[in-house]
């Protein structure tokens, strides 16, 4: 049965796979409209006031739905307490997230610099992101386990040449331009990626990174800002199922058409909270124009949407005053409604609560 298994990744196809298998007309109609939405969150994503108000909020719940995909719980209010909270010390899980944040900036920053995507920066990315310099995998004895059965699922490729062979070929499919959609292509990356399995630990959250990745690479994007990784929760038996559908059926049709689905719907709800975080912007800043007009300022408000909790520096490095004057203006939004202390530790934040709830809900 061993035997068997291994002869099974001996036989894993190179990219690109045949235009039979990933260009029916389903996958085409869906595409379309994947673009669409994609295309109207890239630019309805400039209309914010500061466009770090969506990344900072997106690519923490990124984080920490692709992390919850791997078993690693944490919560919204934990992983903005550590990152707000000086006197805050996060737990194992809540640093296994904020890691994940951490590697994404780091790609998204290597892409913008680099303009390509090579297996170097992917390892990068993984060693962001695990904090360790295994690099890609040299050892035999990975294997791919049903969590409730024990069952050997799938077992990846062994052998390092093998593997470095893959990866070789999987850098320039996503980096070589041609005549198929980047959409279909990042699924058929995603697929590809997923199943070489590179790496000892952190490849289904390498792989998610490696996706946001590949749109701001093909200019689809400009910034991290797309959710994915809640669409692969709300539908992780699928997503598991049609992996392996696969690799045992050639069911291209089947997971492509997934993928754009979830590109769609996350695009769609991404779209609903900008929509949101806009209409709330806007009433905020009139309030302040009415009730603080002694205080008010364009780049106040956007301190308290970059930031969902403030903190007094915040105030005094963006908007140059001096600490006195920064705790008056908190004291002052916390007096019309906008802000609500909260204090950690020996420290005093404070948080948009509106903003916060409406980030923590999303779309819904």
């Amino acid at each position: 049965m061993v035997i068997n298994v291994r002869k099974a990744y001996n036989s894993l196809p190179k990219l690109p796979p045949k235009h039979s298998l990933i260009e029916s007309i389903a996958i085409l109609k869906q595409e379309s409209k994947s673009a669409v939405a994609l295309a109207e969150l890239k630019g309805l994503a400039r209309t914010l006031p500061n466009q770090n108000i969506l990344i900072n909020a997106i690519v923490l719940k990124e984080a920490q739905a692709s992390s919850e995909i791997e078993n690693v719980i944490t919560t919204q209010d934990k992983l903005y307490q550590a990152l707000y909270a000086k006197s805050d010390k996060p737990d194992v899980a809540t640093k296994e997230v904020l890691r994940y944040r951490e590697a994404l900036l780091m790609g998204t920053k290597l892409i913008k610099q680099k303009e390509f995507l090579n297996t170097n920066g992917i390892i990068e990315i993984q060693k962001e992101l695990e904090e360790n310099d295994a690099g890609l995998r040299k050892l035999p004895g990975t294997s791919l386990v049903n969590e409730f059965t024990n069952e050997v699922i799938y077992t990846p490729p062994d052998n390092f040449d093998v593997i470095n062979a893959l990866m070789k070929n999987l850098e320039d499919f996503i980096n070589i331009d041609d005549d198929t959609s980047p959409l279909i292509k990042l699924a058929i990356q995603h697929y590809q990626f997923e199943s070489i399995h590179p790496f000892y630990d952190g490849n289904g959250r390498t792989g998610r990174i490696i996706n946001v990745l590949y749109l701001i690479l093909n200019n689809l994007l400009n910034e991290p800002i797309l959710y994915l990784s809640s669409y692969i929760i709300q539908n992780k038996a699928d997503y598991y199922r049609l992996l392996q559908e696969v690799r045992t059926k050639k069911n291209w049709e089947g997971w492509i058409l997934f993928i754009l689905k979830g590109i769609e719907q996350t695009a769609t709800e991404t779209i609903e909270t900008i929509n949101k975080i806009n209409s709330l912007f806007l009433k905020n800043q009139k309030l302040v124009q009415e009730k603080l007009s002694r205080i008010y300022s364009k780049d106040l408000i956007e301190q308290l949407f970059i930031h969902p909790y403030c903190k007094i520096e915040f105030l005094v490095d963006s908007l140059k005053i001096n600490r006195k004057t920064a705790s008056n203006y908190l004291k002052s939004l916390v007096d019309v409604g906008i802000l609500e202390p909260e204090t950690i530790g020996k420290e005093v934040i404070y948080m948009n609560v509106e903003l916060y709830n409406l980030l923590k809900r999303g779309s819904k």
